[in-house]
């Protein structure tokens, strides 16, 4: 089943696309939930358009929730919408109250492409009672403070990375582009570690993708943590190719391996 509309949210005071594959049949059981989590110039249709979600869903009891959340980072943004508390507040409370959903941490997971990798290892760094299992591919600003060094703050972004995307910083994180450690997923990882609810995470990075050695570094993070952390690596690049390989990848990972 796949249902493709609208929503009206709360956070965002205003009407959010919305993207949800469930599945045809019932056991009975509570369902499993994944919010799959769309790129910087991506929408909520993407999961569905461009990889072989579809079919994947349907050898799991479990539906996937895709949210739409613009340039936004998924911040809650200095200068926009509250993205962030959409997706990882808002969002779940709505999604329970439509499908019998488990109320187990371990049956949520939250796994995103690119800026959506971001977005999930924020979510799930953030709020480890929440979600068991995080998968992240392609994920950029995983160093976000040397980046930002590296940048100058606002003083070279544009420069170095070109207006759009200047802008988008902006308005996400502010009109000098300060490191915030709220934002940064190394940090959050640092903070959660402690806490009694660690997440499993899988990540995945194309060899010939430009965040390749990001992502290899960030995994060598996570295990110095002490996370349960996988990293995978084969060749490929930024692209739905690759994605749609990671998430078949990632949802047998999470969901056939570890049962």
């Amino acid at each position: 089943m796949i249902l493709q509309g609208n929503l009206f949210s709360q956070k965002l005071e205003m009407e959010t696309s919305i993207t949800i594959v469930a599945p045809d049949k019932h056991t009975g059981s509570p369902y499993k939930v994944v919010y799959l989590l769309h790129g910087l110039c991506g929408r909520s249709g993407d999961w569905v358009d461009y990889t072989m979600l579809p079919n994947y869903a349907k050898d799991y009891d479990a539906v996937f929730i895709m949210p739409e959340v613009a340039r936004s980072f998924y911040t809650d943004m200095r200068y926009g919408l509250s993205y962030q508390s959409y997706v990882s507040e808002e969002l779940p409370l709505m999604v329970s109250n439509l499908f019998n959903i488990s109320k187990r941490r371990e049956d949520a997971a939250v796994i995103g492409a690119s800026m959506g990798g971001y977005g999930a290892l924020k979510c799930v760094l953030s709020k480890p009672e929440q979600y068991g299992f995080c998968g992240a591919f392609s994920s950029p600003c995983l160093m976000l403070k040397e980046h930002l060094e590296y940048s100058e703050g606002a003083k070279r972004f544009e420069e170095l990375f070109g207006e759009r995307l200047f802008k988008d910083f902006q308005a996400a994180f502010g009109e000098k582009i300060e490191w915030n450690p709220k934002e940064d997923v190394v940090e959050l990882a640092k903070e959660a570690k402690n806490k009694p609810n660690k997440p499993q995470l899988y990540l995945a990075c194309g060899t010939e993708d430009f965040l390749h050695n990001d992502n290899k570094r960030y995994q060598g993070l996570l295990q110095e943590l002490g996370y349960d952390s996988t990293f995978e690596d084969w060749q490929g690049n930024h692209n739905w190719t690759f994605f749609d390989e990671a998430l078949k990848r990632a949802l047998k990972h999470w969901l056939e391996e570890n049962r």
